[in-house]
């Protein structure tokens, strides 16, 4: 198993992305928290977890809330002695907010995609540096690469921080043993599911594969990542897109 025992935490991991991630550690060894904020569906992903003798368990967390971050992690320290992973997937589209022009989706994308990241980074490694190791896997988006004319402005400007936040992160937690690298994904379903099936189409021709990603293929990439066997690998950026961003 390639993550024996490690203690990862995973958030927004009650559906999509996170979900297919916390199911894979739980597969790869690892003991798991999924921490979102819908708590009926967290729930019903540890609860399946555990029933297929996988180790999970489920917290509430908001992102945003810094209160809520420390909280999780005396928690986990507490109850498990040490944090080895992070993957800090939370995150929302930009066609989840309101207009395109809008201050108020503006600020609750950066505080989602990019505040949410600053804190579990920054928080995280704090805890890891107690046992002097650790690995944070930071989900950012192709549109943390490139520039896009669709959507809401945020949405880029907020994964883009993520990317250089982890490169930031990767410089100041090095010497600490701690890992921190960012992964892009590409278009997937669940990204595009409130989309209509045109839309969706129209994304596999700007794809070099022509198809779309599944989340398992960005969860092995997040496995690689947090795993020894990529320790020497910090402040990376991994596209996982179906060669997008090659173009």
């Amino acid at each position: 198993m390639r993550l024996k025992d490690k203690v990862a935490i995973i958030t927004g991991a009650a559906h999509g992305m996170g979900e297919a991630e916390a199911r894979l550690f739980a597969r790869e060894g690892a003991i798991v928290i999924l921490a979102d904020v819908r708590e009926d569906l967290g729930e019903a992903v540890a609860a399946d977890i555990a029933a297929g003798q996988g180790r999970a368990s489920f917290r509430h967390l908001d992102v945003t809330a810094e209160t809520e971050w420390r909280a999780l992690l005396d928690w986990v320290l507490a109850t498990h002695g040490r944090l080895d992973i992070l993957v800090n997937n939370a995150g929302i589209s930009g066609s989840a907010v309101g207009g395109l022009s809008s201050l108020d989706a503006w600020n609750r994308l950066m505080a989602v995609n990019a505040t949410g990241v600053f804190l579990g980074t920054s928080l995280g490694a704090e805890a890891m540096a107690q046992a002097g190791r650790g690995a944070i896997v930071n989900i950012s988006s192709i549109m943390g690469l490139v520039g896009s004319g669709e959507g809401h402005l945020g949405y880029s400007a907020s994964k883009g921080a993520v990317r250089l936040l982890t490169k930031s992160a990767a410089v100041r937690w090095g010497p600490q043993g701690i890992r921190v690298n960012s992964i892009h994904p590409g278009y997937l379903p669940p990204m595009l599911g409130g989309t209509n099936a045109g839309t969706r189409d129209a994304k596999i021709p700007l794809t070099p594969l022509r198809r779309l990603g599944e989340p398992m293929e960005v969860a092995h990439g997040a496995l690689f990542l947090a795993s020894d066997e990529a320790s020497f690998i910090t402040g990376a950026e991994l596209a996982i897109d179906g060669g997008f961003t090659a173009q």
